[in-house]
């Protein structure tokens, strides 16, 4: 090998070998960089359009012409530049665009008659523009303007019929990429719009379940306090004590929930991302085990089956599931004990807290918030719930199944 090709392989050999899928996925980052730019910039869009425009109508004036053809002067050139010009304000006023763009063209034709184009390029993306933005009202008249614009530039040119086909073809296709562009749109943003929807329903059911579980106890507690100082001091202290704790627990995660919501405004005013904590799971169980058992609540916990560890999202569905039936349980039903069990099987999980208490009140028929989260909350995992009277007719029962991945494959 001659030192000249080292000089050129030597380099080639030391660039880092990325691959195909490394190179598409720097191209779809960059891509997504400058659809934010643009989305935050229309702008700049805009000129770059133009300026791009601008690039192809000056080919026909620097390359070779043939003998005969119209001479690329300067002022030829200068007027096919002040029918670019008006794309830069294309999103504002798309329709007189358009009339700009056939004014400018027509003084290009009947002054100078410089260099033809190959392509009617302005007249082409003030099409697409208004096929995209405009209201149908305006595409109309697009429409009409067109069907008398292109048959007479046609005619003043070559008057072909080759020609008239071949422009019909270019502004209808132009048309339809506009048209295809907006409903790309609009179902993108009836996606943003059910996220958002989701995401508001999850949030408050989030909400709903921190702060339903937090009063209720601080409200057992607190009903309980004045009966336990006249009767047992050391009862009344441990009240208080269960309210401060619940207080402070609810506080604790309405602010780690808080945080997360306001991440993205603490980034932008260049604070930092906003501290973030898991969500509870499993762990938290016996803590809040503990807290119901604080309202004078007999409470029973125990796990069949092959115990294992859970994904993160569904050990977090479980204890807001347990969460709620509690509060329920604590608010509603009267009950002196109540049991919860977790049942692993081969591929789910149940979900079971039964009371002995006086069941659903009449008319009620399980339809409160809580238990409205807790049915979607199964759902969103693939799972299922039933909520209604215990099995032998006394009581209430919340029985969730949430699907889980096989115990071999959890050891994998």
């Amino acid at each position: 090998m001659s030192s000249s090709a080292a000089r050129i392989i030597g380099p080639i050999h030391a660039l880092p070998c990325r691959g195909v899928g490394g190179i598409r996925g720097e191209m779809r980052e960059w891509w997504e960089r400058a659809r934010a730019l643009g989305a935050a910039n229309p702008l700049v869009v805009d000129i770059g359009i133009a300026l791009l425009v601008q690039g192809a109508m000056t080919m026909p004036f620097v390359v070779p012409r043939a003998a005969g053809a119209p001479p690329a002067t300067w002022g030829a050139y200068g007027l096919s530049t002040l029918t670019v010009l008006p794309l830069v304000w294309r999103r504002r006023a798309p329709v007189a665009m358009l009339f700009a763009v056939l004014a400018t063209n027509a003084l290009y034709r009947f002054t100078l008659d410089g260099p033809g184009q190959p392509l009617p390029y302005t007249g082409l993306v003030v099409v697409y523009t208004i096929a995209a933005l405009s209201s149908a009202r305006k595409r109309l008249v697009t429409g009409g303007v067109l069907l008398v614009a292109v048959p007479v530039g046609v005619w003043l040119n070559t008057r072909s019929a080759r020609e008239l086909t071949f422009s019909l073809f270019v502004f209808a296709a132009a048309y339809v990429f506009g048209r295809l562009t907006d409903a790309r749109q609009r179902a993108n943003r009836v996606e943003a719009e059910r996220a958002a929807a989701r995401e508001r329903a999850r949030i408050a059911r989030e909400m709903h379940d921190i702060l339903s579980h937090a009063v209720s106890l601080m409200v057992v507690q607190a009903e309980a306090g004045p009966v336990a100082v006249r009767a047992a001091p050391e009862r009344a202290e441990a009240a208080f004590d269960a309210i401060s704790a619940a207080g402070r627990d609810a506080m604790t995660q309405l602010r780690r929930m808080l945080g997360v919501l306001r991440e993205g405004e603490n980034e932008d005013e260049g604070g930092g991302a906003a501290p973030r904590g898991p969500q509870p799971g499993l762990a938290e169980l016996p803590e809040l085990l503990e807290r119901v058992r604080g309202s004078g609540l007999d409470v029973a916990y125990g796990t069949a089956g092959v115990v294992r560890p859970l994904p993160g999202a569904v050990a977090a569905t479980v204890f807001r599931v347990v969460q709620e039936a509690l509060t329920n349980t604590v608010r509603h039903a009267d009950a002196r004990s109540v049991t919860v069990r977790l049942i692993y099987g081969d591929g789910d999980l149940c979900v079971r807290v039964t009371d002995d208490g006086r069941g659903p009140r009449s008319g009620s028929g399980g339809g409160g918030h809580g238990l409205v989260g807790i049915r979607e909350r199964a759902v969103a995992h693939g799972g299922s719930a039933v909520i209604g009277r215990g099995a032998d007719g006394r009581g209430f029962e919340v029985s969730v199944r949430l699907p889980l991945p096989a115990a071999e494959e959890m050891a994998r």
